[in-house]
């Protein structure tokens, strides 16, 4: 086996990655050129080929513009690039994690939920079905395991997911869930509501099996809401909505508020619809 091809590999991602930490730091700042290719080769110890690797891969990711004659210009990736930028996001340079992107990867999950459970009500298969009622049933079983829960409600959303037969949606579902499992242990305090939520996961899985596409998003919108209305009350009791440009202090203060509302359970019963 020849492994001088993936000594090369390694070496091309530790330089994306640098890169790209830099760029999402404002380091390297939106507009501007980047350095030569000899130079950062020479910063950073590696090859003119791994740079030049690098910066492709920095290209396909909306992250810099390759100008001929001009040399490669740094873009401004909230106009540019995709979702599979969130997992570097989810961490600042301090190795914190960075509460506002949680609170996103949140919302959009809050969003995307219901319309996965809708059309996975339309599309589904026998199998789909089958699967869906048999980890919902070793769900309501594992009462006791939050751990285990936790890992059996992400298979069922996986396979809602395949069950939806959108494309998208699959696309979208990959990158929220890269940046969830980097936070997982963290999240399983944070989403305890949702996770324990026996009843309208069978709920989800009743309307799934009769077809009724309005009830499943209404559960599914419930059952997403419970988990991210712990985050939103953290950022509500920092005011931090109203911090229009956050400093690192101040984003570390609702990451700790995040932590200190973790468990601390969604209040009062919801309406749950039959």
């Amino acid at each position: 086996m020849a492994l001088q091809p993936i000594q090369r590999r390694a070496i091309t991602e530790d330089v994306f990655e640098q890169l790209t930490q830099e760029i999402l730091s404002g380091a390297f700042v939106a507009g501007r050129a980047l350095p030569s290719e000899r130079d950062l080769a020479a910063a950073l110890g590696v090859n003119r080929g791994a740079v030049r690797e690098a910066m492709r891969r920095l290209e396909q990711a909306g992250l810099v513009d390759s100008r001929p004659g001009s040399g490669t210009h740094v873009r401004d990736f909230k106009n540019s690039a995709g979702l599979e930028l969130l997992p570097h996001l989810l961490f600042r340079s301090d190795g914190d994690v960075d509460a506002l992107t949680v609170r996103s990867v949140l919302e959009m999950r809050s969003a995307l939920g219901p319309d996965v459970a809708r059309a996975a009500a339309l599309r589904r298969t026998d199998t789909d079905l089958a699967r869906l009622r048999a980890l919902a049933a070793d769900h309501a079983a594992a009462e006791d395991d939050l751990a285990q829960q936790q890992a059996l409600a992400i298979a069922y959303w996986d396979t809602l997911v395949d069950a939806s037969r959108n494309i998208a949606y699959r696309l979208a579902y990959n990158s929220l869930r890269q940046v969830y499992e980097l936070v997982r242990d963290a999240l399983q305090q944070v989403l305890e509501d949702e996770i324990r939520d026996a009843v309208r996961l069978q709920q989800l899985t009743r309307a799934v099996a009769e077809g009724d596409a309005v009830t499943a998003g209404e559960v599914a919108r419930a059952l997403c809401e419970r988990g991210r209305r712990n985050v939103e009350r953290a950022f509500a009791a920092l005011d931090f909505d109203d911090f229009a440009d956050p400093t690192d202090a101040e984003r570390a203060m609702v990451t700790a508020a995040i932590a200190a509302t973790a468990g601390a359970g969604a209040g009062g019963a919801e309406e749950v619809p039959q």
